[in-house]
């Protein structure tokens, strides 16, 4: 399975519509090269100029079995709307004009002072993905893990319980990115991605009161979930980052077997798993003990990337080893 995006349209593919040279947009290039998740996940314009309005089918029309000269009575299917927002993302860059001048090429110093806010930009963006909860700050979008919460909760057969009690909990991610399952949205009418205005050259204030004559750029990043089809995302939850030491640990490549049986239809989109730097180490450690584990490198575009069983690893720092137990 290749890693690349080949119907939905990633942040770079965006990024290519845009540019009328067929480039790929500096900044846009930045955010995908420091944030793994948006390597694959698929951006949908809204259908509101606030997010996006999906219908969802929550019911099927019934089928009978009849006899001759016997008719069936009539059924119908049912739906339910689900309206997800978007969230507004911003951050502004101050730079000493006198700093960027004796630099020589002004623009190429400012982006480069400006990757500090872009990697903040990102971290926040790759954190309310998998964290996002709009009803503790309602400024964000509702992230994975606020729609994966309880197990008992009517998605519950799609979280597994890897059994950890305490609070130094991780969790393991299985995403099948895709324009009918899940999949990130921006506003209706506006642009995919980062938003970069340069606002020139302004008279800043420092720390003090002090004013100085310096240059300010402004990102902005209006963005979204969709959850489409909750069968197509898994968590792995309760994983005990401290029980990886013991000397029977919890088998992870066990419950990502069964993270991949629980997905209806691997073929409706790209599936990929995510998990943090310190999973990803364990994993490697007990694939060595598993000679027929299926765990292999692969390369694509110049680029090495491991598979499960076909299915790609991404490593994201944004998954935390301090999730509380999901019960």
């Amino acid at each position: 399975m290749a890693v690349k995006s080949t119907t939905a349209l990633t942040l770079a593919d965006w990024g290519k519509r845009v540019d009328p040279n067929g480039k790929i947009d500096k900044i846009t290039e930045l955010l995908s090269q420091t944030n793994t998740v948006l390597q694959d996940m698929p951006f949908v314009e809204g259908n509101l100029p606030t997010g996006h309005r999906t219908t969802v089918r929550s019911g099927l029309p019934s089928a009978t079995w009849r006899l001759l000269n016997y008719g069936v009575q009539p059924s119908k299917s049912t739906t339910v709307q689900i309206t997800d927002a978007c969230g507004m993302l911003e951050t502004y860059s101050e730079v000493d004009k006198s700093l960027a001048n004796l630099n020589g090429n002004t623009a190429e110093f400012r982006l480069s002072e400006d990757r500090a806010f872009l990697e903040a930009m990102n971290q926040t963006m790759a954190t309310t993905i998998f964290y996002g909860d709009t009803s503790v700050n309602p400024s964000q979008f509702m992230g994975l893990s606020s729609r994966y919460s309880s197990l008992s909760a009517g998605n519950a057969q799609n979280i597994i319980d890897a059994g950890g009690t305490g609070t130094d909990n991780s969790s393991i991610w299985l995403v099948v990115w895709g324009e009918n399952t899940v999949h990130g949205i921006f506003p209706k009418g506006q642009k995919a991605g980062l938003d970069h205005q340069d606002l020139g050259e302004n008279t800043l204030t420092d720390a003090n009161g002090g004013k100085y004559q310096g240059y300010r750029t402004h990102y902005k990043w209006d963005n979204g979930l969709c959850l489409r089809d909750w069968r197509y995302v898994v968590r792995i939850a309760n994983v005990d980052i401290s029980d990886l030491e013991a000397s029977t640990p919890v088998d992870i490549v066990k419950l990502m077997i069964k993270a991949l049986h629980r997905i209806p239809n691997r073929g409706m989109g790209k599936p990929v798993f995510y998990m943090n730097r310190t999973l990803n180490e364990y994993l490697d450690i007990q694939s060595l003990n598993k000679a027929s584990l299926a765990l292999s490198v692969k390369e694509t575009e110049g680029e090495f990337w491991t598979t499960f069983r076909n299915v790609p690893i991404r490593e994201t720092d944004a998954l935390l080893e301090t999730e509380a137990r999901v019960i």
